[in-house]
């Protein structure tokens, strides 16, 4: 299926920085909680499966690229309110995707 530029302009992808990440023992599947900083568009809270790979305190300080214009989910206690995005590495584990460089929180994906 092919899509249209105008369809990819209505997801709203945009750089954050998580500020603070903790375990989610609540969730149905291992998670992490994190809270992001988005720039103008301000904090922001998540859940994500990415126990695999990462550590919540070594994310901290870490930029991420995360769908902002979803409507929020509620995950069990947790309202995530950004998909944060990544792909599957050959065990189909989530390897989160960031900029290569830092760059300003908030900045979106063109």
């Amino acid at each position: 299926m092919t899509i249209s530029f105008d369809d990819f302009q209505k997801v709203d992808i945009r750089v954050a920085t998580v500020i603070r990440a903790e375990p989610f023992p609540e969730a149905r599947k291992p998670a992490i909680r994190l809270w992001l900083d988005v720039g103008d568009l301000g904090e922001r809270k998540s859940s994500a499966q990415i126990t695999r790979h990462y550590d919540p305190d070594r994310l901290v300080g870490r930029q991420v690229l995360c769908v902002v214009n979803f409507p929020p989910r509620q995950i069990g206690p947790v309202r995530s309110e950004v998909l944060v995005l990544g792909v599957p590495d050959p065990d189909g584990e989530v390897v989160l995707i960031r900029p290569d460089l830092d760059v300003p929180n908030g900045g979106r994906l063109f």
